[in-house]
């Protein structure tokens, strides 16, 4: 396994390769990312893995600076799973304009409507961050086919989108999301949580089921589920940034007509470690 941390020495390492698999990560790798590149691994010959805590998705107060840091474990665990080339930029390789402090100058994608809500509502400028540095990425790595997880489900249409409206071509694979026992969804952000904080956790996704089985027992009052299951988690010390039953293909509000629901859920639990740490998760309804 190759472990390259410049633009040009991956493009030469790259070139004139073909049917490459990429899978874009922040680092601090769990067995969800690992799912990732063993269904890229199915698809392509070659398989490129990204490592980068990307500065532009992060809001003010956000967690940026204690963001896990650990490169030297997540290549000894890339490599394990069959990882051809691990790409490892700084800051300056990514974002040339940036001074240490500060994006300003940084040219960014705009991306679709359903940016904006959801996830991007609660924290503006998120998604323009994620289409940038997937841009650059797409456009540094030139993939036959890129591995993204539905635990970022919005994540996952915006960058479907994107590559539909930009003509990219790269085919962009869902990779199911991966659980614990407890049926939390696996994330980075579940380190911050101790043994007591990861169970409470789960609550998130059981919420969800509950409601899924609700939809598919026939209950149809969606407003009235999501209040619910507002209500509930917030009385358990839950602090609720969104709970939605969505149609699957357009994020807008569930109607009566819609057949593919998904119903998703970000809500922070606080811990000792970090204040609070922001959970998402979401559940396919298929009717």
């Amino acid at each position: 396994m190759q472990i390259i941390h410049t633009i040009s020495d991956l493009r030469i390492a790259l070139k004139s390769k073909a049917n490459i698999g990429f899978v874009p990560t922040m680092g601090n790798l769990h067995a969800g990312h690992i799912h990732l590149v063993e269904l890229a691994r199915q698809h392509a010959t070659l398989v490129v893995v990204s490592i980068f805590v990307n500065p532009l998705q992060f809001g003010v107060n956000e967690d940026l600076a204690s963001y896990p840091r650990t490169l030297a474990e997540d290549c000894e665990r890339l490599k394990a799973a069959g990882t051809d080339i691990v790409f490892a930029p700084n800051v300056l390789d990514m974002y040339p304009d940036f001074d240490g402090n500060h994006l300003n100058q940084t040219m960014t994608v705009t991306p679709p409507a359903i940016a904006d809500v959801l996830c991007g509502a609660s924290r503006p400028g998120h998604f323009t961050g994620v289409a940038t540095i997937v841009m650059k990425l797409l456009n540094i790595v030139q993939p036959t086919l890129a591995v993204f997880g539905k635990k970022d489900y919005q994540q996952l249409l915006i960058i479907k989108e994107m590559v539909r409206q930009f003509n990219m071509p790269t085919e962009i694979i869902a990779g199911e999301t991966m659980r614990e026992p407890s049926g939390l969804a696996m994330s980075s952000r579940n380190g911050y949580l101790n043994e007591a904080q990861r169970s409470q956790a789960a609550q998130l996704n059981q919420a969800l089921q509950h409601v899924a089985s609700a939809i598919k027992m026939g209950n149809r009052d969606y407003h009235a589920l999501e209040n619910h299951a507002t209500q509930q988690l917030n009385q358990a010390n839950w602090q609720v940034d969104y709970f939605a039953i969505c149609s699957a293909l357009t994020l807008q509000a569930a109607q009566i007509s819609n057949k593919h629901l998904v119903i998703l859920a970000a809500a922070k639990l606080s811990n000792k470690l970090s204040g609070q740490t922001r959970l998402i998760d979401n559940l396919e309804v298929q009717l």
